[in-house]
């Protein structure tokens, strides 16, 4: 059960960290008007789209310790390149898009003529996407987390490549199907399968049961 709970605990710090950024940078981008703003959505997107593999050579590139960001990283005892951190960092780069896609379109479909009487009564912007924006869209909040978990959790290709298959360490329940897999044995990897299944089946469910379906449907609208 090692590689379930690994991947439990990689996934609960990589949507933290999700959070945490996709919600300070949704409120940069929906307020923000440039004529750079498609070309910084595409780039935000791009990982969701690329190879993970890709993604994980990119994160090896920037994290290994014989470059300059990851030698310091290294002289300062942060290495992340064969650590749990590697593992958490791929997960995270490779759900951020999730998160981020499905709750600024949220945010988007929110009555911006609320926004609007608030700033006539003064609230500052940052009061306004607190208080009013991101209540008005906790649905599509809860959506793109719960995504960007499940997303996290069954991340392969750029984990393998910067954390590497690690047992008790970065062997996160994909790693440990294909492990299982390239060994013959077929039974411990089908257990995970049904135990990764089950949890992404009860996950996706709540979705629909804690926003009645409401959330998809404004996605597929959008």
């Amino acid at each position: 059960m090692s590689p379930f709970w690994l991947s439990i605990g990689v996934a609960v710090i990589a949507l933290i960290i999700v959070i945490t950024i996709g919600l300070c940078v949704c409120f940069w981008m929906n307020r923000w008007r440039g004529n750079v703003i498609a070309l910084l959505d595409a780039i935000i997107t791009l990982p969701l789209v690329l190879p993970p593999v890709v993604v994980g050579f990119a994160l090896l590139m920037v994290f290994s310790p014989g470059y300059a960001f990851g030698g310091w990283l290294e002289k300062h005892n942060l290495g992340v390149v064969f650590s749990s951190a590697g593992a958490v960092i791929a997960s995270a780069v490779i759900s951020f898009p999730l998160f981020y896609q499905t709750v600024r379109s949220a945010l988007q479909s929110v009555d911006h003529n609320i926004e609007d009487v608030a700033r006539t009564l003064g609230a500052s912007e940052l009061r306004i996407f607190f208080t009013i924006s991101i209540p008005l869209a906790w649905k599509g909040i809860l959506t793109g987390s719960i995504l960007a978990f499940c997303r996290a959790m069954g991340e392969f290709g750029a984990t393998i490549l910067i954390a590497g298959n690690i047992p008790g360490l970065t062997r996160t329940m994909p790693l440990a199907i294909y492990s299982y897999v390239e060994a013959g044995q077929y039974m411990d990897a089908f257990e995970l399968v049904i135990y990764i299944c089950v949890l992404t089946l009860a996950l996706l469910s709540s979705i629909h049961l804690l926003t009645k379906g409401s959330m998809f449907r404004n996605i597929e609208r959008s």
